[in-house]
């Protein structure tokens, strides 16, 4: 996994590359994902609460890159898997992937690995691309959750996504401003200074 990318955040803030530094952001990665799916509202008409895990998937493809922005989703979704309280309000088991969340959760590896790729190609030297690589993964997270409400829940289309897709956006762009702005400046920031 240690292939070094100039466009990458966590490959210019040290020298030192190998699998150890890359497990421990993959690590990291994971477990702050879980930390943020504790930040969490629930209404009681929505099959999932608004929370902060989105947030942690966006970063992680923006600042770990394709593989290990995937294989940090992997992680999280396997510790959840496994038994650890790492989901939304502290949920675990292979079975909460199944529930009503399993589509917004199934798609957070492939959208940290899109929004990662695109990193990778230069989207991290620009708000707008970098924008649009953020969008792109959140998109795919709402569709994938909207049309797992529709096709394993019974909910009409226009239900699903009135459930499952338009409360989110609001939020989803908040998270997408603050990861677009403040990355492109932390890249420039730490060519500059030759890393």
């Amino acid at each position: 996994m240690a292939r070094s990318t100039p466009n990458v955040l966590i490959d210019r803030l040290t020298e030192e590359r190998g699998a150890s530094l890359d497990l421990l952001w993959v690590v990291g990665f994971s477990l702050l994902t879980a930390l943020l799916a504790q930040l969490e509202i629930r209404a009681p008409f929505m099959p999932a609460p608004w929370t902060g895990q989105t947030f942690g998937v966006l970063l992680s493809g923006a600042v770990l890159g394709s593989r290990r922005g995937f294989a940090s989703q992997m992680l999280y979704l396997a510790e959840g898997a496994a038994g650890l309280p790492v989901f939304a309000g502290g949920a675990f088991s292979f079975a909460y992937l199944l529930g009503p969340t399993g589509g917004y959760l199934w798609s957070f590896p492939i959208a940290a690995a899109l929004i990662g790729l695109m990193v990778e190609k230069g989207a991290s030297r620009a708000v707008w691309r970098l924008a649009s690589a953020l969008f792109l993964g959140d998109a795919l997270i709402l569709f994938a959750g909207t049309a797992w409400l529709r096709a394993f829940f019974g909910y009409s289309f226009l239900q699903a996504a009135l459930l499952g897709f338009y409360p989110f956006v609001v939020g989803d762009i908040v998270k997408i401003v603050l990861v677009g702005v403040s990355l492109p400046q932390l890249v420039k920031h730490y060519e500059r200074r030759g890393n």
